[in-house]
């Protein structure tokens, strides 16, 4: 069994999406991240960094403990190795996989987490970060698009580098970008949208939080819990 630790965010997504490819037995609890669950004590221990996902895994492979990981990439390689799935053996396959989950870890998400947080939540819109994001977020866009002009997937076959950087893709409107300039990667958005385990990983979403999909509207004690935090959060 599987303990996830989760919100419905697109970091989130992409652990509900590998785990209902798999077929991996798991239960959710669910952490309220603009409630501040995500500083409660429990919560700290598996996830120090105070970020959802996390997983504690009650069946390590080969046996032993219970392992805690946190960290959404970190967490789809356990899965992948675990299971041996989605995530290829041959070394070249292997390491294509893995640069492009790295690729999504630590540009898209965070460009695009950006982009959002400029865009829709910062009360005061300041045109220079606006235009930062989103310049950045439709480079990384083009450089995906590119990489599937001659392939279905962004390693070939569906992999947990896909899963890492479709839940990012999604919002694309929020992130002020047009998905039709960029037809590969409309293909593949349209693509893996259509997998049964994605619906069932998007639904999981609305049953754990019946506000997903909807506008985010923040009171100024969320805004505090999101985006005002300091070290203090974590002593």
């Amino acid at each position: 069994m599987i303990d996830l630790h989760y919100w419905s965010t697109p970091n989130g997504h992409k652990i509900t999406m590998f785990l209902e490819e798999t077929g991996l037995e798991y239960r959710v609890f669910p952490v309220q991240i603009g409630k501040g669950d995500q500083f409660k004590p429990e919560f700290l221990q598996i996830a120090p960094n105070n970020r959802i996902p996390a997983i504690v895994d009650h069946a390590p492979r080969g046996g032993g403990e219970p392992i805690s990981i946190f960290e959404s990439g970190a967490i789809l390689l356990y899965l992948a190795e675990k299971t041996g799935k989605f995530l290829p053996v041959d070394l070249y396959g292997r390491y294509d996989v893995i640069q492009w989950t790295f690729w999504q870890m630590g540009g898209l998400g965070p460009m695009a987490g950006q982009n959002h947080h400029f865009r829709n939540y910062a009360v005061e819109k300041l045109p220079y970060a606006i235009d930062r994001y989103v310049n950045e977020t439709n480079r990384l866009y083009g450089v995906l698009n590119k990489r599937l002009a001659d392939r279905e997937f962004i390693a070939g076959d569906y992999s947990i580098a896909d899963m890492a950087s479709y839940p990012w893709v999604v919002p694309y409107k929020n992130q002020g970008q047009e998905i039709d300039d960029f037809p590969h990667l409309k293909r593949w958005l349209e693509t893996i949208a259509a997998r049964p385990a994605t619906v069932r990983a998007y639904a999981k979403a609305k049953e754990v939080n019946p506000n997903f999909g909807q506008p985010a509207i923040r009171t100024e004690e969320e805004r505090k819990l999101l985006f005002g935090q300091t070290a203090a959060v974590v002593r």
